[in-house]
């Protein structure tokens, strides 16, 4: 029996990922949840196992290839009976026929408690232990490109409209894009969020017919999508240029900081201030032999700082609300740390780090970077943070306005520490001095406000015994 394998729900609300490598080859004899590929999404690299004990029949994807949620990924000959509620068992080529009943309850196996086991994956279990899935709707089949557009009609409710996935539709919504105007560039028409996106900056595809003026469903399919047409004359590529596919990380994090940029207003200010008296605490807990083997920094410092003075400032530590229309104050802190990797800029963050003592925030903070740079960093890891510190200091750049992350209100840069003529004790001496840069969401934090938590911030930088009158 041959069983078709497709890349699972990897949660967080990813719709694809980029299939890195196969782990396996046509032929090779696969045991029950075995690695058979790694995948990489916007969150991480994940090592995807076999539902299934058999042989690999066929590898239906190339490695580098980037693949919907629910895409045939490979096929494998099985001696024993199917898992219920997985993919089918006919050729991924097969047609889906236009009566199906999409309303029917499907199940679903529960995974083993197991962390290589991915969603919707498990060895076989009774059917008294299947949960079952509530129904799929028609809106959902509609925007889960059916092949037969009677059937996707039908389904519908004859309402035309377009392709479209939920987590698209919601970012058409935030950045206010009319999605009846729009021509999909993914399979069957389907409107992507680079489609979105290139919308938003002036590019991409052409408006088509508003479906709302349509009376009469045509079963007929489209020609071709519609796409700007190209310039009459092309530059002559130039042999020296190197060409890098936009993918993974790198992909998604363009995605997600065109989003930030085009839904969040952006406002900004900064603060240089003299932190002699931070490196000189730095310097005595570094000599402390209760910290020993505890790697305490300039931005473990910083990190501290950011934590105490959101206590006193909690609209920094907030989210928008769109649907509710309401502003999310946070009780708790999770403390993004912006780590540049050789995938591209990584922001995994610190669980509850307000609650943390300075010798574990450091191990926490230490965590996090190493694992983003081996390319280890968990979903998790990467998901809930509520405010983020970029250290570019670490470049030698002084200042610098960074981007938000989606989500959150607001986003400190460090920038170098430099010696400087300072002002100190009315006179001008050398001191260290250090640029703090606050990029805010304008919609959830004042100037005001903004100002009090930098100054603040840098208040304990500058008088780290200020510290004592804030908590």
């Amino acid at each position: 029996m041959i069983r078709t394998i497709t890349l699972p729900d990897l949660g967080e609300g990813l719709t694809e990922s980029d299939l890195v490598e196969w782990t396996v080859a046509v032929g090779d004899t696969v045991e029950l949840n075995q690695v058979v590929a790694e995948v990489e999404t916007a969150k991480a690299l994940v090592q995807l196992p076999s539902p299934y004990a058999g042989v690999v029949a066929e590898l239906l994807v190339e490695p580098g290839a980037t693949v919907p949620v629910g895409t045939a990924l490979l096929t494998i000959a099985v001696d024993e009976p199917a898992v219920v509620g997985d993919a089918p068992t006919t050729s991924p080529d097969a047609e889906r026929p236009a009566e199906a009943d999409v309303s029917e309850d499907t199940t679903e196996v529960a995974a083993p408690a197991r962390t290589s086991v991915l969603v919707g994956y498990g060895p076989l279990v009774e059917a008294s232990a299947r949960p079952r899935r509530r129904s799929r709707s028609a809106d959902w089949v509609a925007a889960h490109a059916i092949a037969d557009d009677t059937a996707a009609l039908a389904l519908a409710g004859r309402r035309i409209g377009p392709k479209v996935l939920p987590p698209v539709r919601k970012l058409a919504h935030d950045l206010g894009v009319d999605l009846n105007r729009m021509e999909g560039t993914g399979k069957d028409g389907m409107i992507t969020r680079e489609d979105v996106l290139h919308v938003v900056s002036g590019v991409g595809t052409a408006p088509v017919v508003d479906r709302s003026e349509a009376r009469t469903p045509t079963v007929s399919r489209p020609a071709s999508r519609m796409v700007a047409a190209p310039p009459a004359s092309q530059p002559v590529a130039d042999p020296r240029e190197v060409r890098i596919p936009v993918a993974g990380v790198r992909k998604q994090t363009a995605a997600a900081m065109v989003a930030s940029a085009f839904t969040a207003p952006h406002a900004s200010t900064a603060l240089t201030v003299d932190v002699t008296p931070t490196l000189e605490l730095l310097a005595q807990l570094k000599a402390d032999r209760a910290l020993e083997g505890h790697r305490i920094s300039i931005l473990t410092l910083v990190a501290k700082a950011v934590t105490i003075a959101l206590a006193g400032n909690p609209s920094l530590n907030a989210r928008w609300d769109e649907a509710a229309g309401e502003i999310v104050q946070y009780g708790h802190v999770h403390l993004g740390i912006a780590a540049a990797t050789p995938r591209g800029l990584l922001v995994p963050n610190v669980k509850g780090a307000d609650r943390l003592r300075l010798a574990e925030l450091a191990d926490a903070i230490g965590a996090l970077t190493e694992a983003a740079r081996a390319g280890t960093t968990t979903p998790a890891d990467l998901a809930g943070g509520t405010i983020t510190i970029t250290n570019i200091g670490v470049f030698g750049v002084d200042t610098g306005t960074p981007i938000l992350v989606p989500g959150q209100a607001a986003i400190l840069a460090m920038g170098a520490i430099r010696r400087l003529p300072w002002e100190f004790q009315d006179q001008i001496a050398l001191r260290s001095v250090l640029t703090l840069s606050l990029s805010f969401d304008h919609r959830l934090v004042d100037g005001a406000e903004a100002a009090r938590f930098l100054a603040d911030v840098g208040a304990i930088l500058a008088r780290p015994g200020t510290v004592l009158r804030m908590v």
